[in-house]
């Protein structure tokens, strides 16, 4: 394990600890949670920024309110 790595992890697993109200014993589970979350956060790749849309683009119009059809009732 890397140094900068398992300082991440050190720190990430402190702030969980820290978050749950200082538990005792819970050790194992804060630094398996902190493992994940770096190792995750490195191999997760960047999210694609969207494209903005087209300036000249017109907005599509709502289709209009269709009364039902039928026989209307007779008194």
């Amino acid at each position: 394990m890397t140094d900068d790595r398992q300082d991440r992890i050190r720190q990430r697993a402190h702030e969980i600890w820290e978050q749950a109200g200082r538990p005792e014993g819970a050790h194992q589970e804060h630094w398996e949670q902190a493992t994940a979350e770096v190792d995750g956060a490195a191999a997760k790749p960047k999210k694609a920024v969207a494209k903005p849309a087209k300036a000249d683009a017109k907005p599509k119009a709502a289709k209009p309110a269709t009364a039902k059809s039928g026989k209307a009732k007779s008194k």
